[in-house]
C-alpha cells in the first residue's frame, strides 16, 4: 500500500501567463505558494477476490474489468500511460475540488507519485511535475497553464519562470517573521461557487477579437510578479504593498475573460474591500472557489465579521510538496501468483 499527500496551491500573482500558447511566445511567471491544506491517494494492488479487475473511488466509486472503461480521464491515461494493473485506488481531500486550488493538477501529481512509488520507483519533483503536465495537457487534452502541477510537485513559496526552454522553480527569500507576518494577514473564504478550470479557460479564450488586448493585460501582469517579489524580499518595502499590488492584479485579471468573475463574486469582494481589505483575488481560473483577502491586523477581526456568512479557512504556508506518506510496496507479479 502506497499513501501520498500533495498539497493545494494558492496563486498570488502571474496567472495566466502561464499558459503554453503565451509563454512560449512572450516569457511568463507566476509567484505562489503552497498551503497545508492537501490531498490523498492511496494505493494499492487489488486483491485476486473480486468480479472486477481496478477500482477508483473519488466523488464516486468505479469497478471496472478492463482500465478502458474507467471514466476519470487522468486516471485512465495515467494507467495506461504508466502500465498500472489490478489496484485499487482512493481520492481524499482537505478542501472541495473545482474550487480555484489546483486540486485537479494536485491530485494528477499525487497519483503518479503514487504509482511509481508501488512500482518501487523513486522519481525528481520535476519529473512528476512534466509528467503531470502531460498528463493533463495532451493526453486528458485538458484547458489550463502549467504552474498548478510544478507548485503541487516542488512545493513551498516561489517564482516560476516560463519560457520557450520550459520552466525554472526560484524559491523565494523571505525572512521567516516577514513571512509569517504575510501568512497571519492573509485570509482565504469559500464562495460555495465551484467549477471545472478547464471550462472556464476555454470560455475565456473564446473571444478572438479581444487577443491581442488580453495578451497587453497579461504583460502587465507579468510585470506585477517582480514588484510584487520585490516588496517580499526588501526587508524595506512596506508590506502591506502586497495587499495593494493584489488589488490592482485582480483589476487587470478581470480583464483578461468574461468567465472570471460574477457579479456574486464582485459584491463579495468589495465587501471585503469595505471591512478594510487592502486587496484580494479569487483564486484559480474564475467563476466561483476561493477568495483570498490581505487585510492589516487592525482590520482583521472587521474581515471576518463582514465576510461571516462565508466559510473562513484558516491556513498555514507549506514547504515539502508532494510525498510519500506510508510505504509498503507489492509486486503485481505477487498478486497475480496469488491467482
Amino acid at each position: 500500500m502506497i499513501i501520498t499527500r500533495t498539497p493545494f496551491r494558492m496563486s498570488f500573482f502571474g496567472g495566466g501567463t502561464d499558459m503554453e500558447e503565451y509563454f512560449k511566445k512572450n516569457n511568463g511567471a507566476v509567484l505562489s505558494t503552497t498551503i497545508d491544506k492537501y490531498c490523498y491517494v492511496n494505493v494499492r494492488h487489488l486483491p485476486p477476490f473480486f468480479d472486477y479487475k481496478t477500482e477508483i473511488a473519488y466523488s464516486k466509486t468505479e469497478r471496472v474489468q478492463d482500465i478502458n472503461e474507467i471514466e476519470h480521464p487522468a486516471v485512465r491515461n495515467a494507467m495506461k500511460e504508466l502500465d498500472m494493473h489490478q489496484i485499487r485506488l482512493t481520492y481524499e481531500a482537505d478542501l472541495p475540488a473545482r474550487s480555484g486550488l489546483g486540486t485537479s493538477s494536485s491530485f494528477a501529481v499525487g497519483m503518479l507519485n503514487a504509482f511509481y512509488a508501488l512500482k518501487g520507483k523513486y522519481v525528481s519533483k520535476k519529473r512528476l511535475a512534466d509528467e503531470a503536465i502531460n498528463l493533463e495537457r495532451e493526453l486528458c487534452n485538458e484547458s489550463g497553464g502549467w504552474q498548478d502541477q510544478i507548485a503541487a510537485s516542488f512545493g513551498g513559496f516561489n517564482r516560476i519562470n516560463f519560457s520557450n526552454n520550459g520552466y525554472e522553480v526560484l524559491p523565494i527569500i523571505i525572512s521567516p517573521e516577514r513571512k509569517e507576518k504575510l501568512n497571519k494577514n492573509l485570509f482565504m473564504f469559500f464562495t460555495g461557487f465551484t467549477r471545472f478550470s478547464s471550462d472556464i479557460q476555454k470560455i475565456n479564450n473564446e473571444n478572438k477579437n479581444g487577443k491581442e488586448k488580453k495578451e497587453e493585460t497579461l504583460k502587465k501582469m507579468y510585470e506585477l510578479v517582480d514588484e510584487a517579489e520585490k516588496i517580499l524580499t526588501d526587508k524595506n518595502r512596506d508590506l502591506d504593498d502586497f495587499g495593494r499590488l493584489l488589488d490592482y492584479s485582480w483589476k487587470l485579471k478581470k480583464q483578461t475573460g468574461k468567465a472570471v468573475s460574477t457579479s456574486n463574486i464582485d459584491a463579495l469582494y468589495e465587501r471585503g474591500i469595505k471591512a478594510g481589505a487592502l486587496g484580494g483575488k479569487l483564486l484559480g481560473a474564475g467563476g466561483g472557489g476561493f477568495l483570498v483577502f490581505y487585510a492589516q491586523p487592525e482590520n482583521h477581526e472587521k474581515l471576518k465579521q463582514e465576510l461571516k456568512d462565508l466559510l473562513y479557512i484558516p491556513f498555514e504556508f507549506e514547504n515539502e510538496g508532494t510525498k510519500v506518506l506510508y510505504y509498503s510496496p507489492e509486486s503485481y507479479d505477487s498478486i497475480m501468483e496469488e491467482k
